[in-house]
């Protein structure tokens, strides 16, 4: 936690990253034909959520723990936390 801030890690800034990195890229995208990510991969819930984290994991320091959890529908979603 940052000791002048209070904050583990700035929401904003993590909002912000996320819009730029994951929701403009992916969101409302046929992703086998419009992301270069998805093009030889299948997009499968699972694949996605690697393919954030790694996209994250490049933005985001070490030092915070990144965890990645994708929803399908309310019940069902996956989880990526580096680790396969």
């Amino acid at each position: 936690m940052d000791p002048e801030t209070g904050y583990v890690y700035d929401m904003k800034i993590l909002s912000d990253l996320i819009k730029k990195e994951v929701l403009d890229k992916f969101d409302h995208k046929n992703l086998n034909h419009d992301t270069d990510e998805f093009k030889n991969l299948n997009p499968t819930a699972e694949n996605i959520a690697v393919v954030i984290w790694n996209i994250l994991r490049e933005k985001i320091d070490i030092k915070h723990e990144l965890i990645i959890r994708l929803y399908e529908t309310e019940r069902n979603f996956v989880e990526y936390d580096g680790n396969i």
